[in-house]
């Protein structure tokens, strides 16, 4: 772009120049929600807080990112909508998966398993 085109439109420099500054904030905040998930690792919590904490903290850094990186907030909503059924079903998923491996009953299978007489 040329020197005179940004004299032309001196609002789309600014307004790139303002969404810059958004792009900076969210990485810092992404860092400091990615910071706060590692302590929760370490933190003497049981499992199924720890799970929760990560899986809130995860959907939130999730949302921040399809919102601001990927620009749906200045797209139309049909594609944010996509986005969300998308976390929905792989949130459904990953539920759905902790509760079948955690449940107090569930054995693995198979002649590598079995107990040696």
């Amino acid at each position: 772009m040329s020197a005179s085109a940004t004299a032309e439109h001196p609002a789309d420099a600014h307004a790139n120049d303002g969404k810059f500054h958004i792009f900076v904030e969210l990485a810092m905040i992404l860092a400091v929600i990615t910071g706060a998930e590692l302590l929760v690792i370490y933190v003497p919590f049981p499992n199924s807080l720890v799970i929760t904490i990560l899986m809130a903290l995860s959907a939130i850094k999730f949302m921040a990112v399809i919102f601001i990186f990927m620009h749906l907030k200045w797209d139309k909503p049909f594609c944010t909508i996509l986005f969300f059924i998308g976390l929905i079903l792989g949130g459904g998923t990953l539920g759905a998966l902790l509760l079948i491996h955690g449940a107090k009953d569930s054995q693995p299978v198979g002649p590598a398993y079995e107990e040696q007489v």
